[in-house]
């Protein structure tokens, strides 16, 4: 076996404790990867691979400077996976053997901070899911970054529990090692979450303040889980964590991942992009922190239909002082991220710069809250009750820090004079040498008559005198010591000029000292107000998101919706918040949505292109901005407080999952079929489509008939399945409507219109031709389209003959399956034994799969019975 050197041990060793990670290993100036993790880090880094090492025993290494490390490792975060930082932890020239290392972060997808990897309007969470004694799934999310913290508990359906992990758009998530296979299995479907471990459930006593507003043992447990795992990888204090928050899951409006992703409510379907979704449109936050939690209204929108009005109340505040508003949204433009410099105090990773962000940001408190008095802004006037408090913050570091404080510690020039005595005196000591290296240059050009000397300085030499090797022979005498000689130069020291260097070294590096102390006392007691800066946080937060619906609702004609207690919606010219932004103005169609007591379903029809989708996700945006508190697109707006949303939309293979299309849409379906309520909106779009014609059609009417019968939820159902319109008939809720188109010279033309009553035709060969196919393809599609339509009509008026015709003396009682033809009086049947050609034809019947014939196949059986019949 090759011998192990000391050091690849140590390497090893380590490693051994963070087998799911990246181990970056500091060997003087670079991070070292070795075996495994060396060449999947080249691969995934696009570095060279190298080795160490005689040739029967190479081991596969790559490295990375130590000051380009963060890019590195933030390249990895994002691809998922783990970054252990392995440092050295003892002096290399002190240490016996070995240099000591340690890991001191682990680096994960869900504790990242840095500004390069989380988003500024975004939360970057870490979420657990936690198997409770009793059955039930606890969940918890932490963002680190802001130090928020939130748990609640789902039930005993696994699936529950992972549609609020992803609801939340964690980034990763930690269970036990131990969890069910099952679990295990269905998070790694999910390929956004990495995947972590925690098993230890200590509470932390260091951290109770954390636990102290949660009441229950399994909350405790769920939060204990995440909050350990924090405690194990970031190896430092966490105090700015926040109290953690029970939350009911039934408090906000319920929508699963489908749902979320079919309405766009904070990316695009396709490129993933805010840009087009909801949140682009509602989004008129001037602060970072004001976008985090429109974000977080948006995905979690309330049920409380007090606390939407609450919020309403506020923003109407914000429309009714327009010049008020545009002077506090101009204030808070100049307000930094507080919650994560509030975060980043406590943390302590505040830069020097950040700290006078925070200087500024505070300074702006007096004249927000002046502009909240004289706007009567009655649901803030409690908020700002510790300006005192705000304001000895910023006096502090008003009075400490330089206006232009630099990023880094390391450059010094960060505490202001006047603020220590010693810190002055070491300066004016740095200062007067400098300033005495001035004059001896001069004097020493005087004396020698070299005009070309100069006094200079490096950190490896020190102070010297040089002069060129031309004027080396002016040199007096015995006046200079010999110090270092250059191929064009030589350099010289005097007795008077170490003593001096030795002077101004000194006051340079107790400057450094003394800044960095002094900023750490800065950074610490700014530390003990940061609980009152979070607070602080939250209420310029809200004050941004109501600025921001009022803009938004001003700007584009929005109205305050009221709240129907009798599960009523009236939408007048409602309109889709995004679409009508990107056609023409004034080129957008208006309808309205109105669905009652006697009027619970509606079932629409229509052309494709018309905009049927559009028409259904409008009535679903629009019920979320009102249940977040925004005004709504419409002229008027009366709406029930819906408890959930499901949609079912669009057509999408699941490949990874080994699921077909039309499976992804029976999954979504019986979701929303097993969890909807009374107080549920439904959004059905081509249940069916995914297989054959009868099964499509069966399943539609099947779906439209429990919804109707059981769960009587406001549905929208669309379907291109004409056939299903005369289920008008028969459910007393349901009414059609559809999506109206008009013919002109040979031309479609698509009103876009929603009005009473079924669609006659789908014109999809008209869009095909809009598509482009080639016009031999359409032409045949139309030609073929007309035998079909001529051969149906044909096949039901001799169907309606022959029932006519056909005597009841001709069909006998003795086969009950001729009863679907025969007189609803079965006792004027004859009993006349049916004739050989119609045995015949009975057991072609019975032989025939009609669920799995296409419309012309079946009508061309019928075709050939009737022949049979009469011949």
């Amino acid at each position: 076996m090759a011998q192990v050197t000391p050091m690849m041990k140590q390497y090893l060793e380590i490693k051994a404790q963070y087998e799911d990670a990246f181990l970056f290993f500091r060997l003087g100036d670079f991070y070292e990867l070795f075996n495994e993790d060396a060449i999947k880090a080249s691969r995934e880094l696009e570095i060279t691979l190298t080795a160490r090492g005689q040739s029967e025993t190479r081991i596969p290494m790559c490295g990375v400077p130590h000051h380009a490390a963060e890019n590195y490792m933030t390249r990895l975060i994002e691809k998922g996976y783990k970054v252990a930082i392995c440092e050295q932890v003892e002096d290399p020239e002190t240490a016996k053997g070995v240099v000591k290392r340690e890991v001191v972060k682990l680096l994960t997808p869900g504790t990242m901070m840095s500004d390069r990897f989380i988003q500024e309007k975004e939360n970057n969470y870490l979420s657990t899911i936690h198997l409770c004694e009793d059955g039930t799934y606890g969940v918890a999310f932490a963002d680190l970054s802001t130090g928020e913290g939130r748990v609640t508990v789902t039930g005993d359906e696994q699936e529950d529990a992972v549609q609020e992990v992803l609801a939340s758009k964690s980034k990763e998530v930690i269970v036990a090692s131990t969890s069910d296979t099952s679990l295990l299995d269905r998070l790694k479907k999910e390929r956004q979450l990495t995947i972590s471990f925690e098993d230890e459930l200590d509470d932390q006593q260091e951290y109770a303040w954390v636990y102290k507003d949660l009441k229950q043992s399994k909350l405790e447990a769920t939060y204990a889980r995440l909050l350990r795992y924090l405690v194990r990888t970031q190896k430092r204090s966490l105090a700015h964590l926040q109290p953690a928050t029970y939350y009911a899951s039934s408090s906000y409006l319920k929508m699963d991942q489908h749902t979320k992703r079919n309405l766009e409510l904070t990316e695009t379907l396709r490129e993933k992009r805010k840009q087009g979704s909801l949140l682009s449109i509602v989004d008129q936050t001037v602060t970072a922190m004001g976008g985090r939690m429109l974000r977080q209204w948006i995905e979690r929108p309330l049920v409380s239909k007090d606390q939407i009005v609450d919020r309403q109340s506020a923003v109407e505040t914000f429309l009714t002082h327009f010049f008020e508003r545009e002077e506090l949204r101009d204030e808070l433009k100049a307000v930094y991220d507080l919650e994560r410099l509030a975060a980043r105090v406590a943390y302590g990773s505040v830069s020097p710069r950040e700290l006078v962000q925070l200087k500024r940001s505070l300074q702006r408190l007096p004249a927000i809250k002046q502009l909240l008095v004289n706007m009567k802004a009655d649901f803030a006037k409690d908020w700002f009750n510790d300006s005192d408090t705000y304001q000895q913050i910023a006096d502090l570091l008003d009075k400490s820090l330089i206006e232009d404080a630099p990023i880094s510690l390391k450059e010094g020039g960060i505490i202001q004079s006047g603020y220590h005595d010693d810190l002055d005196t070491y300066r004016d000591a740095s200062a007067n040498g400098k300033q005495w290296i001035a004059e001896l240059e001069a004097k020493e050009r005087q004396v020698t008559g070299i005009r070309t000397l100069k006094v200079g300085y490096n950190r490896v030499f020190g102070y010297y005198i040089e002069i060129t090797r031309a004027n080396a022979a002016s040199i007096p005498e015995g006046r200079y010591e010999r110090k270092q000689t250059l191929t064009n130069a030589e350099r010289f020291v005097t007795p008077e000029l170490k003593e001096k260097e030795a002077l101004i070294l000194e006051a340079n590096d107790q400057t450094e000292k003394l800044e960095y102390n002094l900023f750490v006392e800065i950074r610490d007691q700014v530390k003990t107000f940061v609980p009152d800066l979070q607070r602080l946080a939250r209420h310029m937060s809200e004050l941004d998101v109501y600025a921001s619906f009022a803009t938004v609702s001003e700007q584009r004609r929005y109205v305050k919706p009221t709240f129907s207690e009798d599960r009523k919606i009236t939408l007048v010219n409602n309109r889709h918040p995004v679409v009508e932004t990107v056609i023409p103005r004034g080129q957008y169609v208006p309808n309205d949505v109105s669905m009652g007591e006697d009027r619970g379903m509606l079932l629409l029809t229509g052309p494709n292109m018309g905009g049927k989708s559009t028409y259904m996700r409008q009535l679903a945006l629009s019920a979320v901005m009102a249940q977040i508190g925004c005004y709504v697109p419409a002229d008027e707006a009366d709406l029930p407080v819906f408890d959930q949303i499901f949609t079912r939309i669009g057509a999408a293979d699941d490949l990874a999952s080994g699921q077909s299309t039309f499976m992804v849409e029976m999954l979504e379906t019986k979701h929303a079929l097993t969890k909807a309520t009374q107080n549920s909106l439904l959004l059905l779009d081509e249940i069916g489509r995914g297989t054959s014609t009868y099964d499509g059609m069966a399943l539609a009417q099947a779906i439209m008939e429990f919804i109707h019968d059981r769960i009587q939820a406001k549905t929208m159902f669309s379907t291109h399945y004409h056939e299903l319109t005369e289920m008008e008939h028969s459910l007393t809720q349901l009414q059609n409507i559809h999506v109206s188109a008009a013919e002109q010279d040979g031309h479609v033309v698509f009103l876009h219109k929603v009005i009473d009553g079924p669609a006659d035709r789908s014109y999809g060969i008209y869009v095909a031709e809009l598509a482009g196919l080639p016009h031999t393809v359409t032409a045949r599609a139309e030609k073929l389209l007309a035998e079909l339509e001529g051969a149906e009509r044909e096949t039901a008026a001799s169907i309606d003959q022959s029932v006519e015709t056909v005597q009841p003396t001709e069909i006998a009682e003795s086969d009950h399956q001729l009863s679907l033809f025969a007189s609803d009086d079965d006792e004027k049947v004859s009993k006349k034994a049916p004739t050989k050609k119609e045995k015949q034809v009975l057991a072609a019947i019975g032989q025939a799969d009609l669920m799995h014939l296409t419309p012309f196949e079946a009508m061309q059986l019928i075709n050939e019975w009737q022949k049979n019949l009469k011949n």
